[in-house]
C-alpha cells in the first residue's frame, strides 16, 4: 500500500476469500487504494506489525461479515478487528472510519460481531458484488476533509458549568489531554455556535420529551411533518470551500424552521451525518424525522450549483429533486428558491402556514462579503482547537467591519472570546477579552434588542466571567421568550435554573430540548447530572450510557457515571468507570472520588493528597466534593470558599450535588450561597 492514510483495509476470514476478492477489485477500479492481504501463511511478528501499522493507519477498516466470521470463534481477523475498535475509540463519532460489510444475511445483531461494528448500519454486498453506489460512497468518504463534528467539538454552557473545574484556566495535560482540555472547553462554546445563527422562532419541537435514552434516540416512529437537513457535500475540489457548503445546510435548516408544524432537527445532530454511508431509514429512526434533504454545492467560475433532493425515510424513496445554477451575486435569492422549492414538496401534506422570507444569519447590508466572513468564522468556530478559534474570531470581525450593523456577527464575536478567554486565557489578558465580549454582546443588543442571540451571548457573558446567576437567567428567560421553541434555548435556560436550585424544571427542559437535537452526547451527560442529583439513579444511568455511546471518548463522561455508581454505594462499578475516563483531570477526580468509599484509607489519602498537589488552582470545587464525601465538613467548605475566590464555575454543581449537599443543614452551606448569589435551599 503506498499510501495508507488514504486507504481501505479490508479485513475478512479466509473463508471469505473469494468475496472480498470482488470488493477489492470493484474498488480499485475506480482508484481506490485497497490493503487486501492474501497471503497463505498469516501470523507471525513480521505480519503482525504490518497489520498494526495498517490498521493504524489506513482511512476506512471495512470488515467482511458472514456466516463464516461467525462460525470461526477465533482468526486473525478478529484480532484485526479488536485493533480497528481500539482506534476507533480515540476517534470524534462522527469521523467515519467503520464501514461494515455483509456478503449474506447474517443479522446486525450478531454477538460474535463488535459491538461497535452493530451500531453502524451495514451494507450488504451479497456474496462480494458491489454496487457502484457502494463504491461511490466509499469514494465520497475518502476524498471529504476529516470529519469534525461541531455539534460536539463544541458542546455546551450547561454541562461545563456543571461539572468542570475553573473557568479560567485549566486544561489538562498528558496524552491526548491538549485536545480533551478543549473538548471540554468547549462545552460551554457549543450553544455559541447554534444560538449566534438564530434570530427567528423556530416552531415547537413535540412537548414529548425524549425520555428513554438506552434505547435508540427518538425511537422508531417519526411525525411526518419533520425533516432534518444533513450537510450537503462540498463538490467544489477545493476543501477550503467546505465553510460555504456548510452554510448553505444551516441557513437551510434555519428557513424550514420557519415553516409553523414542521419539525426540524438542529445542526449538530444532523451534522453527524456527514459523508455517512448509513441508509436513509436508519438516520430517520436516529433523528426521527420521516424525511431528509440531502445534497451538494459547487462553485465554479462565480456561480453557484446546489443539488438537492427530497428523500422519504420510510423506504429510501427520492420525492423531488432538482438542480439550481445561480450567479454568487444571487446567492441569496438562490437560498430562497431553494427554501421554497422544499417547501412546495412537503406543503400539499404536511405545510400549512405560509413561509418567512426573512433569513436569520443574513448581514442587514445584504453584503455577500459581510456573509462570506462569517460563514467562514462560523465554520472555524465549530472546529475547536485555539488556531481555529482565534480564525473565526479575524472572520467575525472581519464580518462586523464590513457591516458594522451586524448584529449577529457581533453576537457571535462576543461568545467566541467569551469562551475563548475562560479557557485559553489567563489574568489580565482573559479579564481584558472578557470586557471586549461585554462590549460587543452590547454592541449587538443596541442594534437588534429583539433577537434572541445578543442576549444569548449576554447571558453567556454573565454566566462565564461573572458567575451572575440571576443576571444570567433574566437574559436568558429573555431569549426564551423571543425564541420559545428552540432546542438550544430550553437546554441553556434549563442549565442556570439547575444551578438556581431547580434541577426537576431543568431535567423537563432539557428532554425537550433533545427532542430537537437527539444526538447532542453533552445534553445526555447535563441530563445525568441532574438526575444524580435528585437521586433517579436509573434514568442518570440511562442518560450517561446514551452519551457515552455517542461520544465515547468524550472527558468526564465516565467520571459521571463513577458518581452515579457511587451513589450506589457500588465500588467497583465506580472503579470500573473510572478506569474507562480519559486520563487527566476528569479520571484523576474519579479515581480519588471512588477511593473514599473503599476500605484503603491510605490509599483514600494519597490519592487526595495529589489530586490537592495538581490541581489545587484548577479544581477546587471537585477537591471540595471529595471533602464531602469523606464527610469532612471542615474540609469541605475550606475548599468551596477557595473555589469561589478562583470563581470556579464548577459552583454552578452546588444546589444539586449529591455530595455537598448532605450539608444543606449546616449554617456554613447557607453563610456559602449567600455569598456566592444563590438562594439558601428551601428560602425564597
Amino acid at each position: 500500500m503506498t499510501d495508507p492514510s488514504h486507504a481501505v483495509f479490508l479485513s475478512y476470514a479466509s473463508e471469505d476469500a473469494a468475496a472480498a476478492h470482488r470488493i477489492c477489485e470493484a474498488l480499485r477500479a475506480a482508484g481506490i487504494e485497497v490493503w487486501f492481504d492474501q497471503s497463505e501463511l498469516r501470523g507471525g511478528d513480521v505480519w503482525d506489525a504490518a497489520i498494526r501499522k495498517q490498521i493504524k493507519s489506513c482511512r476506512l477498516f471495512m470488515p467482511v461479515i458472514s456466516r463464516n466470521t461467525h462460525a470461526r470463534g477465533e482468526g486473525y481477523f478478529r484480532l484485526e478487528w479488536k485493533l480497528a475498535v481500539d482506534r476507533s475509540d480515540l476517534m470524534a463519532t462522527d469521523v467515519p472510519f467503520l464501514v461494515p460489510v455483509a456478503i449474506d444475511d447474517t443479522p446486525n445483531v450478531d454477538p460474535r460481531v463488535p459491538e461497535r461494528f452493530c451500531a453502524i448500519q451495514w451494507t450488504r454486498l451479497p456474496g462480494g458484488e458491489t454496487s457502484p453506489a457502494f463504491v461511490e460512497r466509499v469514494q465520497r468518504l475518502l476524498a471529504a476533509e476529516s470529519a469534525h463534528a461541531v455539534h460536539e467539538t463544541s458542546n455546551s454552557a450547561g454541562s461545563g458549568v456543571a461539572r468542570r473545574p475553573s473557568a479560567r484556566s485549566h486544561r489538562p495535560t498528558g496524552g491526548g489531554a491538549a485536545a480533551i482540555g478543549w473538548a471540554i472547553a468547549a462545552v460551554v462554546l457549543a450553544a455559541a455556535a447554534y444560538f449566534v445563527t438564530q434570530r427567528l422562532s423556530r416552531p415547537a419541537a413535540p412537548a414529548a420529551a425524549v425520555v428513554s435514552t438506552a434505547a435508540p434516540v427518538a425511537g422508531g416512529a417519526s411525525a411526518e411533518a419533520s425533516i432534518a437537513v444533513l450537510p450537503l457535500r462540498n463538490e467544489s475540489g477545493d476543501a477550503n470551500q467546505q465553510y460555504f457548503s456548510d452554510g448553505i445546510s444551516e441557513d437551510l435548516i434555519n428557513a424550514l424552521g420557519q415553516f409553523p408544524g414542521l419539525k426540524v432537527i438542529g445542526r449538530s445532530s444532523s451534522f453527524r451525518f456527514r459523508n455517512s454511508m448509513v441508509e436513509a431509514h436508519s438516520i430517520g429512526a436516529q433523528l426521527g424525522v420521516a424525511h431528509l434533504l440531502e445534497g451538494s454545492v459547487q462553485t465554479s467560475g462565480g456561480m453557484v450549483r446546489v443539488s438537492a433532493e427530497l428523500v422519504d425515510t420510510a423506504d429510501g424513496t427520492i420525492q423531488w429533486s432538482e438542480n439550481y445554477d445561480q450567479p454568487y451575486k444571487d446567492l441569496f435569492a438562490l437560498q430562497d428558491q431553494i427554501t421554497q422549492a422544499v417547501a412546495a414538496a412537503l406543503r400539499t401534506k404536511l405545510l400549512t402556514g405560509a413561509y418567512a422570507a426573512a433569513q436569520s444569519d443574513r448581514p442587514p447590508s445584504g453584503s455577500l462579503e459581510a456573509y462570506d466572513a462569517f460563514l467562514q468564522g462560523r465554520f472555524y468556530f465549530g472546529r475547536g482547537a485555539d488556531a481555529d478559534v482565534r480564525k473565526a474570531i479575524q472572520f467575525y470581525t472581519r464580518a462586523t467591519q464590513l457591516d458594522p450593523n451586524y448584529a449577529l456577527a457581533w453576537s457571535s464575536l462576543s461568545m467566541t472570546w467569551t469562551g475563548f478567554s475562560a479557557y485559553s486565557l489567563d489574568g489580565r489578558a482573559a479579564e481584558a477579552a472578557y470586557a471586549q465580549a461585554r462590549e460587543e454582546a452590547d454592541r449587538a443588543l443596541s442594534l437588534s434588542p429583539d433577537a434572541a442571540a445578543g442576549h444569548i451571548a449576554l447571558g453567556y457573558l454573565l454566566l462565564l466571567a461573572d458567575l451572575d446567576w440571576r443576571g444570567a437567567e433574566a437574559e436568558y428567560q429573555r431569549a426564551a421568550a423571543l425564541d420559545p421553541n428552540d432546542g438550544d434555548a430550553k437546554f441553556e435556560l434549563g442549565v442556570v435554573l439547575a444551578a438556581l436550585g431547580q434541577p426537576e424544571r431543568s431535567t423537563e427542559l432539557t428532554r425537550q430540548a433533545l427532542a430537537s437535537e437527539p444526538l447532542r452526547a453533552n445534553w445526555y451527560n447535563t441530563l445525568a447530572g441532574y438526575l444524580s442529583g435528585l437521586n433517579r439513579l436509573a434514568e442518570a444511568e440511562q442518560a450517561i450510557h446514551k452519551a457515552i455511546e455517542l461520544q465515547p471518548a468524550a472527558a468526564s463522561y465516565h467520571e459521571t457515571l463513577a458518581i452515579i455508581e457511587i451513589q450506589r454505594n457500588d465500588g467497583q462499578a465506580a472503579l470500573a468507570a473510572a478506569r474507562q475516563e480519559s486520563p487527566g483531570l476528569w479520571q484523576d477526580v474519579a479515581f480519588t472520588l471512588v477511593r473514599q468509599i473503599g476500605g484503603d484509607r491510605s490509599a483514600a489519602d494519597a490519592s487526595l493528597t495529589a489530586l490537592v498537589k495538581k490541581y489545587a488552582n484548577s479544581a477546587a470545587y471537585q477537591i471540595a466534593e471529595v471533602y464531602a464525601l469523606r464527610k469532612d465538613a471542615n474540609g469541605t467548605f475550606h475548599w468551596l470558599d477557595r473555589a469561589w475566590t478562583l470563581r470556579d464555575a464548577g459552583i454552578g454543581y452546588l444546589l444539586y450535588d449529591p455530595f455537598i449537599l448532605r450539608y444543606r443543614g449546616d449554617p456554613r452551606f447557607a453563610a456559602f450561597c449567600r455569598k456566592v448569589g444563590l438562594s439558601v435551599p428551601g428560602t425564597q
